[in-house]
């Protein structure tokens, strides 16, 4: 799976301009956790690009970079049961619900941290933005 457009990707739309940073610091403490370390490391992204929003797996964006990715079932089960979360969170609105239908995780098998808890973890982006990876 590499070399994905923005197309390939689970598109949103938000309630409001203001949603954007919303989603974005809320998925900086949704992903899987090392509770040896305190470490959360984020799933998920927010993308946009003219005028269009996406959530995408970390692993999606480096394919969207051009670079080698190792996404599997799990990755995009994880990828739509945190999109499911932040609709049924009224934070964005899926536009194409099939992109998300199957596959999905149990809830257990993701790290939620509440905003509180966020200075008492190290949360770890495996993916930046803007940033060129290699």
């Amino acid at each position: 799976m590499n070399d994905l457009t923005f197309d390939d990707l689970v598109e949103i739309t938000l309630h409001s301009p203001d949603d954007f940073l919303k989603i974005k610091e809320t998925l900086t403490r949704i992903g899987i956790s090392s509770k040896k370390t305190k470490t959360l490391y984020q799933s998920c992204h927010i993308f946009h690009k003219r005028g269009r929003y996406a959530i995408a797996h970390f692993k999606e964006m480096f394919a969207i970079d051009g670079k080698e990715s190792t996404i599997d079932e799990t990755d995009i089960a994880r990828r739509n049961t945190i999109i499911r979360l932040l609709s049924d969170w009224g934070l964005l609105v899926i536009v194409d619900e099939r992109k998300i239908a199957e596959p999905v995780l149990p809830l257990s098998q993701l790290k939620i941290l509440k905003y509180g808890e966020k200075g008492d973890w190290t949360l770890s982006p495996k993916f930046t933005i803007g940033i060129k990876h290699d």
